[in-house]
């Protein structure tokens, strides 16, 4: 039954990883669906962090593989590089301050579909909002750091990774093809990051909680995948301005999970 969670968790993430509906929030919404209609709770592991970091470098690999060639072509680009290291202080600064309390609220269905009205909220503020039309090499530190603290509030579960960064990217005056191409260099190291320290104490723990190899491998691997097509299907919609679609979207599944909750 683990493997099958981890598949459904891993095709979860691929998608709401690059579509700006909060994978994190999806995975934490999910999770609760799916103990509900087994009748079974899933293990700790399975539904908090370690198996989120772990979903989330599938799809690390996922931009690694369709933007290959643009980060390869960072290490030409000292000035990006600065901007990218500045954009990811917040959000490492915040994961490192907070990660007991937001772990927590991995587990919190409830938390996750309040953040999704923030997600929705931020759609729609980045179509009434945006600038004029710049490329990656007119941002500025002052703008990259704004889009850094979008992405520091989209470590809440429900708060779009995807959507609040390239949303912010629009405000601050990005094409949307390159507000895309910022955010998901932002993802390497804020990805990456997170999935080091996952690692560091996961092979420190020597309890019964420890996580099963297996379903992590395959869920990555579903996520990886499932991560390709997503990314390439984002940057479609952008070149065809259809990213605020998903504020509805976004609404109305978080309204839905706070109805289910409150009822609970």
């Amino acid at each position: 039954m683990n493997l099958i969670y981890a598949i459904i968790l891993g095709a979860v993430q691929g998608v709401a990883e690059f579509l700006p509906i909060s994978s994190s929030g999806h995975l934490v919404i999910v999770g609760e669906l799916l103990t509900a209609l087994f009748g079974r709770s899933l293990p700790d592991w399975l539904q908090g962090m370690t198996m989120n970091v772990a979903l989330h470098f599938g799809t690390l690999l996922s931009i690694a593989t369709v933007y290959f060639r643009d980060l390869l072509g960072l290490l030409q680009r000292w000035r990006l590089l600065l901007l990218i290291v500045l954009s990811s202080i917040p959000a490492g600064v915040v994961g490192i301050l907070y990660k007991d309390a937001l772990e927590a609220l991995f587990q919190n269905a409830l938390a996750a579909g309040i953040c999704l009205l923030g997600t929705a909220t931020i759609l729609l503020a980045a179509r009434r909002l945006r600038g004029a039309e710049r490329s990656l090499s007119e941002l500025s530190a002052g703008r990259a750091l704004v889009i850094g603290v979008f992405q520091a509030v989209a470590i809440l579960p429900g708060i779009s990774r995807a959507g609040s960064t390239v949303g912010a990217g629009l405000m601050c005056g990005l094409r949307p093809a390159d507000a895309a191409k910022y955010s998901f260099f932002l993802a390497v190291p804020a990805i990456g990051g997170a999935s080091l320290l996952e690692l560091v104490e996961l092979f420190g723990e020597q309890d019964s909680t420890r996580p099963q190899l297996l379903p992590i491998l395959l869920g990555m691997l579903v996520s990886y995948l499932v991560g390709v097509i997503s990314l390439r299907a984002l940057i479609r919609l952008l070149a065809a301005d259809r990213l605020h679609w998903f504020a509805w979207y976004c609404g109305t599944v978080g309204l839905l999970t706070i109805g289910w909750q409150l009822c609970v």
